[in-house]
């Protein structure tokens, strides 16, 4: 469907429809090695669809368009939230959390969030402004990143439990 909204030119429903699938396209659309473009149908007859550029491409024009901003709940559920790690599995999770309503904090063992994104991908592939534009949405939706705590090490349960409404 996405592939259709950017055909029509209609970037805000190209971003919406891509967000429902991905929090983070503009990752994907970097580092995904892509194979399911050898497995398109449309290569059959010609080049196939580059789905991972046209990812790309969606996100970034829907920064650059302002389509891509804050989304904070609406309600608050009152029910508390604590994600350990900040990779792309830990930060999607912390987001579709804040944005169903619970408060959410991330722990992350290192010195900056983005886990394998920051850690293991080079600046090449994955620019690191990239990553720090999605953790200001993320913190703008109300998510708190906590850095530099091992959790089950420098913070046992209990101390979660209790330190939650320090965090």
């Amino acid at each position: 469907q996405w592939n259709d909204w950017v055909y029509r030119g209609n970037w805000e429903y190209a971003v919406e429809t891509l967000h429902r699938t991905n929090n983070f396209p503009e990752f994907t659309g970097r580092v995904c090695p892509a194979p399911c473009e050898s497995s398109c149908v449309v290569g059959i007859n010609r080049e196939p669809v580059t789905i991972r550029e046209i990812e790309r491409t969606i996100a970034e024009e829907g920064w650059r368009q302002g389509l891509i901003v804050p989304q904070p709940a609406r309600k608050k559920t009152g029910k508390r939230v604590v994600v350990i790690g900040s990779g792309p599995a830990g930060l999607a999770a912390a987001q579709q959390l804040v944005r169903m309503g619970h408060e959410v904090a991330v722990l992350e063992k290192n010195e900056q969030p983005g886990g394998l994104l920051r850690f293991g991908i080079p600046d090449f592939k994955l620019e690191k402004t990239v990553i720090d534009r999605r953790l200001e949405q993320l913190r703008a939706e109300g998510v708190v990143i906590r850095t530099g705590v091992r959790a089950g090490r420098d913070v046992t349960m209990e101390q979660l439990r209790s330190e939650f409404d320090a965090i």
